[in-house]
């Protein structure tokens, strides 16, 4: 009977360190594969795997699409990609971004389960927001294993939160204590499921979304209901998924929020406007003001000039004001 040796990390804020930290305590020996998703953008240096690769025993690699799944070794996510798990390989793939990455964690811990089932490991490491939450649950649902990092070490909690907030997980582990459960884990052979273990369709069409299948074609629609909120990437109409936790959307054409993301990605937009706002109103003034100097109504051109100043300088504080909120912890 198979161990379980399908290990899934998903972690963000804070998530180089702690992956250093446990794979320097992982044996040369360990008998499962592991795979990475480290939050990163598009332009990342990738540099990642090589820190990775130098920490402790284990081979440690960026994954190429098609690389055959082998024991005792580590495929990291490379920017930009999602890293899927399909039977006996890996694939990467540019599907749509998830709670505002690529890549993401949810697509890698679905496509996991949907594949190996019980035989799943799924770790969520220190993080912000609350990408991974969903796929450890999926994890979950089709008999593997969840272990989540104790929030209290976790340089950013709020990933570890969610997770405990909505998965039962099996075991909150400090981060030393987390090679010795994995080595154990890994040992134990994984409960034999009776005629298979039965993957939800819903789960189906999230994974083949993220392999870039054509959202519409993949079922999108049968998600959920439309909601009254438009994909902050593309302005297409969100679907409100049914029955999930957390709670999420997805657009049809597949780009995929909680709600925690979604708030975030729209907090981002708003200020992002509001900037625009402001310069647009002081290159005003300054039009104003050097118009001012050669027409002969200068002294009511300075005054609209000044006025329009003063608009800037209150969407200027109502900015600042906001920022303030926002890392005192009274905002979102």
């Amino acid at each position: 009977m198979p161990g379980k040796d399908i290990v899934v990390i998903g972690t963000s804020a804070g998530g180089i360190n702690a992956l250093q930290t446990l794979l320097a305590a992982l044996p040369a020996e360990f008998p499962a594969a592991m795979f990475i998703v480290l939050h990163s953008s598009a332009d990342a240096p990738g540099v990642l795997a090589p820190l990775l690769d130098a920490a402790g025993p284990l081979p440690v690699t960026y994954a190429r699409h098609g690389d055959s799944i082998e024991p005792r070794r580590v495929y990291v996510a490379p920017p930009d990609h999602h890293l899927i798990i399909v039977p006996g390989k890996v694939e990467l793939s540019r599907g749509p971004r998830e709670n505002r990455f690529r890549p993401a964690i949810d697509p890698l811990f679905r496509s996991a389960a949907q594949t190996y089932g019980p035989r799943v490991i799924g770790v969520i490491l220190t993080g912000g927001l609350d990408d991974g939450t969903n796929g450890l649950l999926t994890i979950k649902q089709l008999g593997g294993t969840a272990v989540v990092q104790d929030p209290s070490e976790a340089l950013a909690p709020s990933m570890p939160l969610s997770a405990l907030r909505h998965v039962k997980v099996d075991y909150t582990v400090r981060l030393a204590e987390l090679a010795p459960l994995l080595v154990r884990l890994a040992a134990t052979p994984a409960d034999a499921v009776e005629g298979g273990f039965a993957v939800p369709e819903k789960v189906k069409i999230e994974v083949n979304i993220a392999r870039e299948n054509n959202a519409r074609e993949a079922g999108v629609w049968s998600l959920g209901e439309p909601s009254k909120y438009a994909c902050p990437e593309c302005h297409g109409v969100l679907l409100q998924i049914d029955g999930s936790a957390p709670l999420r959307f997805r657009c049809h054409t597949g780009h995929a929020y909680t709600m925690e993301s979604l708030l975030s990605e729209m907090d981002e937009v708003i200020e992002d406007s509001l900037w625009n706002a402001i310069r647009a109103l002081e290159e005003r003034a300054m039009l104003i003001q050097h118009a001012s100097q050669v027409h002969e109504k200068g002294d009511r051109l300075l005054e609209s000039a000044e006025e329009t100043q003063r608009r800037a300088d209150l969407v200027r504080q109502a900015v600042l004001d906001t920022r303030a909120a926002d890392s005192n912890g009274t905002s979102g």
